[in-house]
């Protein structure tokens, strides 16, 4: 349906012949000079910058609309017919409707509403290079869509992909198009190049071809890696703090080299990479040290108007921040708000009235609001607040109206459904909600966090586990939480919780602890305040090895025990076992011979490589615990295909010994905490009793004085000190197991040793033992 962008080909491949020159602003005489002037330009708008930091930014917020439940990077702003003239926001929806529209008096006027269809997983805007970019393009499972502003539709492709669009960039002629683990590039809709990820892509964006005159596309993979790509070859990996879930061009092109890429990643980083020709730099990242969400959106837009673009960013757990730039190496948290779910789509731009630039973010329910530089209050007096006075009251009135005839529609169709469910022909019907879930493992606190959040508010959660897991609080979550008592021998229910959730909370937090080497499913059932009652029933593994992390590479030097497998199993056999003892590991079946992956236990810091092909798999662990986990799983797991395996094992006994002294630090600091906490109610009452404590030793007065922290941090890690006691118990068990002896009768001596808090007489009892 139409051809593609028309003369856009033609423009593109004239840009990339232009040679390097073009792309760095030219060459020859005076191109010094204009280099300099433009030095003390940026030099100028940074001393503005520190200036403006003294000052408050402050922003009023606005909703405008609400649409369907949307996927992230899904809302635009077209470009502005002037200079500070207000633009048209264009959102697609998970209801696969695309809706334009603008802002006039505080209202949203609509320019067009598609009819519903497939799920909008993306979209984009587009255009000829060097052009205005107001073309609409939208992936929708397999197919891409292009509308121009209008919502004309122009073209339909086709891509023949077999799994559905999860990422999109489009590049004047040039398409790029991800799958979960499948790059594809198009030129005119025609075919270019094709590559494989070895993990699942979360995230695609092209260098601009204007400044770098090549095509040089970036993929953001879960294993925290950013590949660059050749055609259809890789170029190099860029390894990165955590799974990258978003790219966007610095400055929105690149900056003045166009190499510049920003990207964020599932555990609340954002970082900035130039990737050149051979080698990538990487510039500043900024942590998570105050553990919000991950990112689902980046967008560079001068709120300020100093000249200097700021970075701004959109989290999972509805946190939208402002980075400014006092230097070029030192982006400064300037600003930040706090919505009520997650935001997936935000830009910077000029929405609600002229003149007023404006942050617009859109929320997972599909809310469009607004943080307006507007001012909301005005000199009393003047014909101006008696103007927005008026407007205002116009405003109320129309909503009191709608609101009112809502409710009588409420009404109307309440009756109807109840008159038509009791006749003898009711056909029963639940109603659909959208939940957005995700369970991701903390590599800080070696917990897993489960955020689920339902388009509308949520009555409550039932939390269910077959496998025994500890709950632990989380500071944002105001629901109540009750629990039941559950026997676990014929239903299999080791925990049994119920989270009920106050008025409009549609966005829940839980934490949970497992145990390595316990392994089965956690269940949420879901209940939305909605009528008729339903309920959605989601399901998450908890894996062997469950406390494990994907990491870029290991410490060779520590002392290793090695599990070697041999037998009649393929690649793909071995590989699905795994995927099921070890969390990040890709499901799809690595290209290749062979592949090995490297791990490290975030609660001990032990570390795993894992290498394996057909009929041979080697497993090396400075953890003997971690072998006899996999030694006894994955012969379970053969054993269900009935394939004989023929199992070898080399044991260190030096492994043992390091592995105590990674555990006792940790040890001896929980026995401490806990310690303390057991002193504090008595310490407290000869407090009461006496009047003053200055007749205390200094280490228990500090003991008082530091009180609702220690009560704190102890009520954050419930069962910490037996989940060590636990791992130490399972190690000394397991170290015996592989010499064949049998020493569960011991335990109870060396529980004794470990209440005494020795390293030397801990690490004696372990090798006196035999």
């Amino acid at each position: 349906m139409g051809s593609w962008l028309g003369a856009t080909r033609a423009a593109a491949h004239g840009c990339r012949g232009n040679g390097g020159a073009a792309a760095v602003g030219g060459a020859g005489p005076g191109a010094a000079e204009r280099w300099g002037r433009r030095g003390a330009a940026r030099r100028r708008r940074r001393r503005c910058a520190a200036l403006l930091l003294a000052m408050e930014l402050s922003l009023a917020r606005v909703d405008y609309l609400q649409v369907g439940v949307t996927s992230q990077k899904t809302m635009k702003l077209l470009p502005a017919s002037g200079r500070k003239a207000t633009q048209k926001v264009v959102v697609g929806d998970q209801d696969g409707v695309i809706t334009c529209f603008g802002i006039k008096k505080g209202e949203a006027v609509p320019v067009f509403k598609t009819l519903p269809g497939q799920k909008i997983a993306r979209l984009e805007l587009g255009g000829a290079l060097n052009t205005p970019q107001e073309k609409i393009f939208v992936a929708t499972g397999s197919e891409v869509r292009g509308f121009t502003k209008r919502g004309k539709q122009f073209l339909s492709f086709e891509t023949n992909l077999t799994e559905s669009i999860k990422a999109m960039h489009i590049s004047g002629a040039d398409l790029f198009l991800c799958a979960s683990y499948i790059y594809n590039h198009y030129c005119d809709c025609k075919d270019q190049h094709y590559y494989l990820s070895g993990d699942k892509i979360n995230d695609v964006l092209c260098l601009p071809v204007e400044k770098v005159n090549c095509i040089t596309p970036v993929l953001a993979c879960q294993d925290r890696v950013l590949r660059v790509l050749q055609g259809s070859d890789l170029l190099y990996e860029v390894e990165v703090s955590g799974p990258p879930t978003v790219l966007a061009l610095n400055n929105g092109n690149g900056s003045d080299s166009g190499e510049e890429i920003v990207f964020g990643t599932s555990d609340g980083k954002v970082g900035l990479i130039q990737i050149t020709g051979s080698n990538p730099v990487h510039k500043w990242e900024i942590g998570n040290e105050k553990k919000r969400g991950g990112i689902l959106c980046i967008d560079s837009f001068d709120i300020l108007g100093d000249g200097v673009k700021e970075l701004l960013i959109g989290r999972d757990d509805g946190v939208l921040e402002v980075y400014n730039f006092e230097s070029a190496d030192d982006p400064v948290l300037r600003y930040d708000h706090a919505l009520s779910e997650s935001i997936a789509s935000v830009q910077g731009g000029c929405v609600g009235k002229d003149g007023y630039d404006e942050i617009l973010a859109c929320t997972y329910s599909g809310w469009l609001t607004g943080l307006t530089t507007e001012p909301i209050h005005r000199e009393g007096g003047s014909g101006e607040e008696l103007k927005l006075s008026q407007e205002m009251q116009s405003k109320i009135s129309s909503l009191r109206s709608e609101l009112e005839h809502l409710q009588m529609k409420v009404l109307q169709e309440r009756e109807k459904y109840q008159q038509s469910s009791q006749s003898s022909t009711a056909v029963s019907s639940v109603p659909a909600f959208s939940v957005n879930d995700k369970f991701t493992l903390n590599k800080d606190d070696a917990s897993y966090s489960l955020i689920l959040e339902v388009q509308t508010a949520i009555d409550n959660v039932l939390v269910q586990s077959d496998v025994p897991i500890d709950l632990l609080d989380v500071d944002k979550n105001s629901a109540v939480v009750s629990f039941s008592s559950c026997d676990s021998e014929p239903n299999s229910n080791f925990l049994l919780a119920t989270y009920r959730c106050q008025a409009n909370t549609t966005r829940l937090e839980l934490k949970v602890r497992s145990i390595e080497g316990q392994y089965g499913t956690l269940q949420a059932y879901v209940t939305p305040r909605i009528q008729p009652k339903t309920c959605q029933v989601h399901q998450y593994q908890i894996k062997p090895l469950s406390l494990h992390q994907r990491t870029h590479s290991i410490d060779h030097d520590r002392p290793m025990n090695t599990l070697m497998l041999k037998g009649q199993f393929s690649f793909a056999e071995i590989h699905s076992w795994v995927v099921f003892c070890l969390p990040e590991v890709p499901e799809k079946t690595p290209a290749g011979e062979s592949i090995t992956f490297y791990f490290q236990n975030t609660f001990l810091g032990t570390q795993l490589e894992s290498t394996y092909r057909k009929g041979e798999g080697f497993f090396k662990s400075d953890n003997i615990s971690t072998i006899s986990i996999l030694k006894d799983v994955l012969s379970k797991e053969a054993t269900k295909r009935k394939i004989n395996l023929n199992i070898s094992y080399d044991i260190n006994e030096e492994s043992v010994r390091y592995t105590l002294k990674l555990i006792h630090p940790k040890l001896e600091y929980q026995q401490l905490l806990a310690k303390k906490v057991h002193l504090i109610d008595a310490l407290k009452e000869l407090q009461v009793h006496e009047g003053n404590v200055d007749f205390l030793l200094p280490k228990y007065r500090s003991i008082l004085e530091e009180a609702d922290q220690l009560l704190e941090e102890y009520k954050k890690q419930p069962a910490h000190l037996e989940r060590l006691y636990g791992m130490i118990t399972d190690l000394f068990i397991d170290k015996f197991k592989f010499k064949g002896t049998n020493v569960k009768t011991k335990v109870p001596l060396l529980l004794e040793v470990l209440d005494g808090c020795d390293q030397d007489g801990l690490i004696a009892f372990f090798e006196a033992a035999a």
